[in-house]
């Protein structure tokens, strides 16, 4: 489909948002925190498929790993206009009680974590898991997505899940051990 994007079809344009905008926009809401600018970061990340669709290279990812990819870059810049523009950072929302910068240290940690431990799945449990997740798919909407059987959805997610908390359990302390000075023993 991003091959007829390349060549100026703007109904394949219509195809990859109808099958991507979705989740698209629950990435893009995630990090921008306002639906105005996640939409902005959406449109803006399909105007960079529609302009660089012949430079997709599909043995490198997956289209819905390179959408995604343009839709985040995206929202990130909006966050980044934003704070600018205002002079402050956008979720400058008064802090929780605690330390902050050790919850944010922390989070940063268990987000790349995530990431790695997701890229270590089959790509079949991957992207059923990141639709289900971050996509915001019910089962039964990714197996209608994926021409797949509610069971065979059902069962990829559950043993990506198991192996997601296998690899997870490897090589972290608990939440508990963590200071600012850095993991204790």
């Amino acid at each position: 489909v991003v091959a007829l994007v390349a060549r100026s079809n703007d109904s394949a344009l219509a195809e990859l948002y109808d099958r991507h905008g979705r989740v698209a926009y629950g990435l893009a809401l995630r990090v921008v925190r306002d639906k105005a600018l996640a939409e902005d970061a959406v449109q803006d990340a399909f105007l960079d498929v529609w302009r660089s669709a012949a430079r997709f290279r599909p043995e490198r990812s997956k289209a819905s790993t390179w959408i995604l990819t343009l839709v985040h870059r995206r929202a990130v810049d909006l966050v980044r206009r934003e704070e600018r523009r205002r002079g402050e950072p956008l979720a400058s929302a008064p802090d929780p009680i605690g330390d902050a910068t050790d919850e944010a240290a922390w989070l940063g940690l268990e987000r790349a974590r995530v990431r790695e431990a997701l890229r270590q799945l089959p790509d079949q449990q991957r992207e059923a898991l990141e639709l289900a997740y971050f996509g915001g798919f019910t089962q039964s909407e990714l197996a209608e997505r994926l021409g797949e059987p509610l069971g065979t959805i059902k069962s990829r997610m559950f043993n990506g899940l198991a192996r997601l908390r296998e690899i997870l359990s490897d090589g972290m302390p608990e939440r508990g051990t963590w200071n600012t000075t850095g993991f204790t023993s």
